[in-house]
């Protein structure tokens, strides 16, 4: 009787310990789903800690020191959507507003792909069926060339070396759209073309469609250039607004069930848009691959963006180092905004190599 007692004990204790493992396994796997703060108005939004995700606590300190000597004003570090890192230097605080610069590119080319969806455009189309001929100096048959998506890929063949004016007289020919990739300002006619297309103002179509569904704070703006600087449309946001961003592109477009510019747009924009240079989407840079090239050059340089970066990592990358890394292999958005980390750039500068090395030294 004493053994059949001491058998029902164990099998007790055997069964639940088993249940401990089960419910154990079920809250490890719940906090591996991504994650999204709320989005009306609420500053909440989840941590959790760089111990809790197994990562060297010794390599944080190097890596603050690091981006405080290169003139950074913030960073943030999400995995899984909640906040691993959050740092602000300089005197810049989590509501400051800062240039995205060319980052915002990103937000063209999204913004644009919604209005696809919505049947508005479609980005095979000319631009000339949106905003009328005329728009560029090229001969008529030339102009007629250059879709929409052309302006996503940076291959319109419009002279790249005359500055950022967007005036007819400025945007001239060079080469037949789709045969030479450089990096021009020309893509800010595709908002022209969603305002035309829409019947919408600009700021009114990325407010409804894009800000306000993910939770972008509504103090960002559009700085809009006039007379030399016409072509110049940056964005002014808070960095928890940027990261929104990057948390979007990382979850395929969906923003907690909620599927804000479909998955299959973002695949192509973020996948090589031309063979010219690989490593250019629709307006965003891709890492891991085999070539690229950068602005105001037509050289081609062999091997990735970012040697210390994810090959699966895709970036939206501004003037003066503004940056949104997406690394969808490992659930992450990285947010650096800030002055220039050491001379000025518009797009990629060894700061990235630098920085993603110290990022690695975070968990490997």
């Amino acid at each position: 009787m004493i053994k059949k007692s001491i058998f029902l004990l164990l099998l007790i204790v055997s069964f639940t310990n088993c249940s401990t493992n089960n419910n154990s396994t079920v809250s490890e796997s719940s906090s591996n789903a991504t994650y999204f703060p709320p989005t009306n108005g609420s500053e909440t939004w989840e941590t959790q800690s760089i111990s809790s995700l197994g990562w060297n606590q010794n390599a944080v300190q190097p890596l603050l020191d690091y981006l405080l000597l290169k003139n950074t004003k913030s960073f943030i570090i999400l995995v899984n959507g909640k906040i691993v890192m959050e740092n602000y230097f300089n005197g810049h605080t989590a509501t400051s507003l800062w240039k995205w610069n060319s980052a915002g590119k990103t937000l063209t080319s999204t913004v644009t792909g919604i209005a696809e969806q919505e049947g508005y455009i479609n980005t095979n189309n000319k631009v000339s069926n949106y905003i009328g001929t005329g728009w560029t100096s090229a001969p008529l048959a030339k102009e007629n060339l250059i879709t929409c998506k052309n302006l996503l890929k940076m291959d319109s063949g419009l002279d790249d070396t005359l500055g950022d004016d967007v005036a007819p007289s400025n945007l001239q020919y060079m080469a037949d759209a789709g045969t030479r990739w450089a990096y021009h300002n020309v893509y800010v006619k595709l908002q022209d073309v969603v305002e035309q297309a829409t019947g919408q103002t600009w700021n009114n179509y990325f407010n409804t469609k894009l800000r306000d569904k993910i939770g972008m704070s509504s103090s960002g703006f559009w700085y809009i250039g006039t007379g030399a600087n016409l072509g110049l449309r940056i964005y002014f946001s808070n960095s928890r607004s940027m990261a929104r961003f990057g948390l979007l592109a990382l979850n395929n477009g969906n923003w907690n069930g909620t599927q804000v510019i479909n998955s299959a747009y973002l695949n192509q924009a973020t996948t090589s848009s031309q063979n010219i240079n690989l490593s250019y989407g629709y307006l965003w840079w891709l890492n891991g691959k085999s070539s690229y090239r950068l602005p105001q050059t037509q050289l081609q340089i062999n091997g990735s963006l970012i040697a210390s970066g994810a090959n699966d990592m895709y970036m939206a990358l501004g003037k003066d180092d503004q940056k949104i890394y997406v690394v969808p292999s490992k659930k992450m958005v990285v947010i650096r905004m800030g002055d220039a980390a050491d001379s000025a750039n518009l797009a990629l500068s060894t700061f990235d190599e630098v920085l993603w090395q110290k990022i690695n030294a975070l968990y490997q």
